[in-house]
């Protein structure tokens, strides 16, 4: 065991030295991912509120009033003002001044009270497909309320027939942070430390110090592991920086086990800087081992379940999401963080994470056989 991993020591020491002389490197593992989790923690919110909507009131009634402040109470629209023709109020579409135009015309109350089917029309500007389909969710709520509410006056019923009663667990306001923020932790450590850890070895021969390491008595595992280590112990603070601005920042609740969330955040970290290793010991210069880092990043970003539901996903890209480390401990964030999961319910991804990490830190080690010793 002494002789597998002969060295460790003294390259751990040397890997120390190297991170402290360069602050560079410590900037870059933590501050491009602190920016991220604030800056995409806030961005990402599918939660569209106050979308300016331009109303073309014809008929100037107590009725019409009445529902362009449903519209408003909504919270989803707010009225960027009002208009004189439908011309105007597509031109103004057009141009972006809103993304909701109100056309109430002018027999609307006159139907109401006659017991015919008053009409409004809503013009949604569908250059945004997120927006045009909460802009028309929420018209269309609107209409079936109102259309519920006066069949029950007419009726003379104070109760619905049925009374549908949701209840949404986990996640009970349905708070886009709640889902986006877990998912970005792993984006964003993945980021840093596959960066950092590619360039490592890379470093050192472009350095020209590889020749020092061909001829000293250090073993592949013990050049490997003494690598890693200084960057795994920077990558776990960075995390555990990361798992407070979730808690303070966005006030997003912990509701499982601390403890069981920084095992997963090491087995995740263990196996990204593996990856990082990995590459290193295949590119030829930094400009190859950045260039094969980013490769990984889109297909995180798509097909780890991080924005989109991987079940809605074709096969192909299904099976590219299942080999990414991202997509367990995405999973695995969200688990423990918002259903407050246990062990027994989510130790597959924990497994897997494990096994990937012992896979490519073997991988690793063996690739960089023919070099050393």
């Amino acid at each position: 065991m002494k002789r597998i991993f002969q060295g460790f020591g003294a390259i751990l020491y040397k890997e120390w030295i190297v991170i402290f002389r360069d602050p560079t490197t410590l900037f870059f593992m933590f501050f491009p991912p602190l920016i991220q989790i604030i800056a995409f923690g806030f961005a990402l919110d599918t939660d569209v509120k106050n979308m300016p909507l331009l109303v073309y009131n014809e008929d100037r009634t107590r009725e019409s009033r009445q529902l362009i402040e449903q519209f408003v109470n909504t919270h989803t629209f707010r009225v960027a003002g009002e208009v004189d023709s439908v011309a105007e109020l597509a031109s103004a579409l057009r141009r972006g001044e809103a993304y909701v135009g109100l056309q109430i015309p002018p027999d609307y109350a006159r139907d109401l009270k006659a017991g015919r089917s008053a009409q409004v029309q809503v013009l949604i500007d569908g250059s945004s497909s997120t927006i045009a389909l909460q802009a028309m969710n929420s018209a269309l709520q609107i209409g079936f309320g109102q259309s519920v509410r006066l069949l029950m006056a007419e009726a003379g019923r104070t109760q619905l027939p049925l009374e549908v009663r949701p209840q949404v667990l986990y996640n009970p306001d349905l708070r886009s942070p709640n889902f986006y923020v877990p998912g970005v932790i792993g984006i964003a450590l993945q980021i840093a430390t596959v960066f950092a850890t590619a360039m490592s070895i890379v470093r050192e021969r472009e350095r020209g110090t590889m020749e020092q390491l061909l001829v000293s008595p250090v073993s592949r595992w013990g050049l490997m592991l003494g690598k890693i280590i200084p960057y795994l112990t920077v990558s776990m603070t960075m995390a555990l920086a990361l798992f407070v601005i979730l808690r303070v920042v966005f006030l997003i609740p912990i509701q499982g086990s601390v403890l069981l969330l920084g095992v997963a955040a090491f087995l995740y970290v263990f196996c990204l800087l593996s990856l990082g290793l990995l590459i290193s010991t295949r590119a030829q210069n930094q400009m190859q081992a950045l260039q094969m880092s980013m490769t990984f990043i889109l297909p995180t970003v798509f097909f780890s379940g991080f924005i989109f539901p991987r079940e809605t996903m074709p096969w192909i890209f299904y099976a590219i999401g299942a080999v990414l480390p991202a997509t367990y401990f995405i999973e695995l964030m969200r688990a423990i963080v918002l259903r407050g999961a246990t062990l027994l319910e989510f130790w597959p991804n924990l497994a897997v994470l494990a096994v990937m990490g012992a896979v490519l830190f073997a991988w690793c080690a063996l690739r960089f056989k023919p070099r050393v010793g």
